[in-house]
Parts: structure tokens; sequence; C-alpha cells
């Protein structure tokens, strides 16, 4: 089942003098088992709306439907541990949630938390282990002797755990350099295409938008300003400037290339996109003395 926002509005401490709007009006689907990526500039409202993925922030008005559960303003915290254990949540820096003595104890802390008994949660946080690439020697280390990217690995692996559905990734690559970029956002797509999980991304990262996501979702001010495929999305670079969003790294490429004179039927997004249609105009560059 896809996900839904239906008229969906949150204001943060309502009937306050502090009040101040987080979404309005948000309608929005996210199809099941789709790759979508959040984007947007500093305070447009999406990590507000990632946070109704899982009932960490509740509409104000209107409703949330996330596959079988259902989320509105009257929805009590007692009914939102099923919810919970559907959606994982990482967020920036999710290693700073690290505490356990162990590496396959702090894994596991999600499933027992969910009522699966000692044996089926160690066996859960062994298999998560392994899901994200840590080796079986770490297990029984302490999580603060590891490398920062495998602290971060420990703490993703603590969210796949529980078997979550879908996964909902707020900047998870943050601070990372770029080849530790590539691996964690390589892991999360094979974790989608192998699991089939739904997954929401919020970046600030393009490439990662061009290389990753099947859709593309521009918040704005607490609304959602355009959503779509990647390649609709940034086929008017004028409007995406107005946004104050950047380009892929391919498609700046691409508008330094157009000043030279080649052209393009579709702006490329990824370096394979460019590749291709570079491909097919060289030679005939070549034959006019470019």
């Amino acid at each position: 089942m896809a996900i839904t926002f239906d008229h969906v509005n949150f204001t943060y401490q309502p009937n306050s003098p502090f009040a101040a709007t987080g979404l309005k009006d948000v309608n929005l689907t996210l199809p099941d088992g789709s790759f979508t990526a959040i984007i947007g500039h500093t305070g447009s409202g999406k990590s507000t709306l990632v946070q109704h993925l899982n009932g960490l922030l509740k509409p104000t008005s209107g409703q949330v439907q996330v596959d079988d559960f259902t989320l509105t303003s009257t929805t009590s915290n007692r009914h939102l541990k099923d919810l919970h254990q559907h959606v994982g949540m990482v967020f920036q820096f999710p290693e700073n949630q690290l505490f356990d003595q162990t590496v396959v104890k702090d894994i596991a802390f999600g499933p027992l938390n969910f009522g699966f008994d000692e044996n089926t949660a160690h066996d859960m946080a062994v298999q998560a282990a392994k899901t994200v690439g840590l080796p079986d020697n770490v297990l029984e280390r302490s999580p603060f002797e590891l490398s920062g990217g495998q602290m971060r690995r420990v703490a993703i692996a603590g969210v796949l755990a529980s078997q979550p559905r879908v996964l909902v990734l707020d900047e998870p690559t943050a601070g990372l350099d770029p080849l530790g970029r590539e691996h964690m956002m390589q892991m999360f797509e094979q974790l989608h295409e192998e699991q089939q999980l739904t997954v929401v991304l919020v970046t600030h990262q393009m490439d990662d938008v061009a290389d990753y996501a099947d859709q593309a979702v521009v918040m704005g001010h607490g609304e959602v300003l355009k959503a779509g495929a990647p390649q609709t999305i940034f086929n008017d670079p004028q409007w995406v400037y107005d946004q104050q969003l950047d380009f892929p790294t391919a498609t700046k490429f691409a508008f330094q290339l157009q000043q030279k004179g080649f052209s393009f039927n579709q702006l490329p997004l990824t370096e394979q996109q460019l590749a291709d249609q570079l491909a097919d105009q060289l030679p005939a560059m070549d034959g006019k003395g470019r």
C-alpha cells in the first residue's frame, strides 16, 4: 500500500504566541516500494514531513496513511508502537545514539523493545549486522571502539534489526567523505532492491537524487511545491534556481558544455546519461574541427 498525506497541516506550539507553521495542506502519495527523495532549502519542512511517517509528529489536521496505519491529531501514543516498528528512522549522525556495551547488544535493543525474546532478538541483530556489512569479529566489541563509518553502520543495523517495511533516511550521509557517502548510498539502494523497502530520503545531495530516487518531492515553506520524477524536477532550470536548489554534478557540467556548442535532447542527471549523449555528438563535433 502507498503512503499518503491527505490535507495535512502541522503547527508547532499551536495556540501560543510562538505558533509556527510546519506543514501547510500537504497532499502527497509515495508509492509502495518507491525510493523518494525529499529536497528543499533549510527550513522548508523536509524533516517535519518525514517525522509524520512514524508518529514522532502528528498532524494538527488532516491524516497520514502509512500502509495499514492511519495517523491523525487524535491518534494516541499507545497505538504507535506497531507503526514505530513498521517505519524505521535513520537521523543525521545516528552513531550519537549508540549506548550499549557491545555491538550486538546495541543492535538487538530494537527487537527487544518490540517484544521479541532474547534469542530471537540476538539472531535478528546478527542478521542486521551482516546486512550492513559489519564483520562478525566486531559483534562483541564496544561500538565506541569502532571507526566512525562502522559506528554509523551499527546504528543503521539497529534500525534494520526490527525489520521495518519503510526506511526513512534524514541526511544519513552527513559528515561522511565522498567515498563513504557513496558506499552508504549503495547500501541503501541494495536494501531497497533486495528487501523491497519503501525508502524516503531527505537530502541536500542532488547527485543522490539523480542516482537513486525514482521520485523527488520539493518542499518550500511547509508546502509541496512540486513532485515527480527527478528528470521532471530538474528539467526547468530557472524554477530550480528560484527554489534555491542545486543541480546534480553531471547536469552542471552539461550546462558548461552547452556554452561550447553541445546540445542535449534532455538534460542529463547522471554521469551515464551525460556520457551517452556526448558519445552521440563527439564525432559530429570533431568534424567541425573542435
